[in-house]
């Protein structure tokens, strides 16, 4: 429900800020940040349905990052650039990403995957995989999602 809440204030700030309309935006982001403890950057393009689980408490979304539809995302992930490769993270449809995961660098995240608990992902994660680990490892391959939601 909370994760809702946060997405709803997120695509306003993002629709404000695509029409170019000064400091509501960037005082809704603060408003997210402060009362969730959720920090999304202003440029995030969400696809439909996705879900912040415990309402993005701790989560951290780069402002480039791309997510696409029915991606389901625990708290404390964080979703960005790093020091030697700046460029973000690409994550398909229909992916689940548990809590504590990191996905750092130029990596793109295969549709129906599962990123374990406390991964760090930092090459790209084949479709229809479970990664985990650090650094994340296949582990599995040919997976459901449905079964993991």
């Amino acid at each position: 429900m909370l994760g809702k809440i946060v997405l709803w204030i997120y695509r306003v700030a993002y629709y404000l800020y695509a029409h170019r309309i000064p400091f509501i935006p960037t005082f809704l982001i603060l408003l997210i940040r402060i009362v969730f403890s959720c920090d999304i950057g202003l440029g995030v393009k969400f696809g439909k349905r996705v879900n912040l689980g415990h309402g993005g408490l701790g989560t951290v979304i780069h402002f480039k990052v791309v997510i696409g539809d029915d991606v389901s995302i625990g708290s404390n992930v964080t979703i960005g650039g790093s020091k030697k490769q700046p460029e973000v993270p690409i994550v398909e449809p229909d992916v689940l990403i548990a809590t504590g995961a990191k996905i750092l660098g130029h990596v793109r995240v295969g549709t129906g995957s599962v990123i374990a608990a406390n991964s760090v992902v930092l090459k790209d994660v084949p479709a229809r995989a479970i990664v985990a680990g650090v650094p994340a490892k296949v582990v599995r391959e040919n997976i459901y999602i449905n079964d993991f939601k």
